[in-house]
């Protein structure tokens, strides 16, 4: 019996390889890129902490996928579509099963960018609804447009935003090979359109950006008061394994979701006092002792763009 979806994934395989060989420069001069094992059908690829550059090919979050006998679920894509293509590699090199689904935790450039070489190889889009928005957005264009200057040639002409397949609104679980899949919706957090991932089967539970671990997370325009309560949330789960959107998994899931649940209250708790008090931003954020978190990477680059976007948050909240 010919199975067309193997065929298809084969033929999607051969149209993204062909994509990544288009480029001049070789993926062997980047960083390394090898899928370790979180547990019996989990696999993840970890991305540097730093920012995003064309040494580094924009490998600086991680992606995941599991293993099952009816196929292989991803969780995001990575950084640009040759990073994609990377991973398809390491996953063939663990199973010959092919990709069915990718689940998209937030739409943010390093995640989703790779989602291009996953639809070409015949794989089905999973996201929540709400990032519609942004991929409809000025923000999401114009960020496309400067990875295009700033990540060539990873991120170029060729590079494009992907929809979901399947757009989600709520809390909802599915079944691929016999393993459960439960998708817990936790934004507005990190993004809008946050989601999470736990495997009951094996504790895992994929984080997304809700938990950085051992580095600074990025705040942006994030809700940090729901952010705060998204993770309430996932604490309530019986995980025993993190894999969290950037930095090395976490076998220590409580103390990890717990670290940044205090760096997010003890930037509400700072900035609400100065904005309380009409103290200027600048004198607040000199006024702070930053010592618990500054040993932190990434500290010197986005603690202070955290500090002044939770300063005008809660100005606004306040009015």
């Amino acid at each position: 019996m010919i199975h067309f979806r193997h065929i298809a994934s084969q033929l999607g395989l051969v149209m993204a390889t062909m994509i990544f060989a288009s480029v001049s420069v070789q993926a062997e001069d980047g960083p390394i890129f090898k899928a370790q094992q979180v547990s019996a059908s989990v696999w993840y690829v970890e991305g540097l902490s730093a920012l995003g550059t064309p040494s580094n090919q924009n490998f600086i979050s991680n992606a995941a996928f599991v293993v099952t006998p009816g196929g292989v679920v991803v969780i995001d894509a990575l950084g640009s579509p040759a990073l994609a293509v990377r991973l398809l590699a390491e996953i063939k090199k663990v199973t010959t099963q092919p990709v069915t689904h990718v689940l998209v935790t937030h739409y943010h450039a390093d995640h989703i960018y790779g989602l291009q070489t996953l639809k070409a190889a015949g794989t089905k889009i999973v996201a929540h609804e709400a990032a519609r928005v942004y991929l409809n957005s000025d923000t999401a264009r114009l960020r496309l447009e400067a990875s295009r200057q700033e990540l060539a040639p990873w991120v170029n002409e060729d590079t494009r935003l992907v929809a979901a397949d399947e757009w989600i609104d709520s809390d909802r679980s599915i079944t691929v090979g016999g393993i459960v899949f439960e998708i817990k919706r936790v934004g507005p957090s990190h993004t809008p359109e946050d989601i999470a991932i736990y495997l009951p089967s094996e504790k895992v539970l994929f984080a997304g950006d809700l938990v950085f671990r051992s580095r600074i997370p990025y705040v942006g325009q994030a809700d940090s008061r729901h952010w705060i309560l998204a993770l309430d949330q996932l604490l309530a789960f019986d995980t025993q394994v993190i894999v969290p959107g950037h930095g090395a998994i976490s076998r220590q899931a409580r103390n990890d979701m717990q670290l940044t649940r205090n760096y997010l209250e003890y930037l509400r708790s700072k900035m609400a006092q100065a904005a309380r008090n009409m103290e200027p931003f600048e004198d607040a954020y000199k006024a702070t002792d930053w010592s618990q978190f500054e040993h932190l990477p990434l500290f010197r680059i986005a603690n202070r763009m955290n500090a002044y976007n939770t300063y005008l948050l809660l100005e606004h909240e306040a009015n």
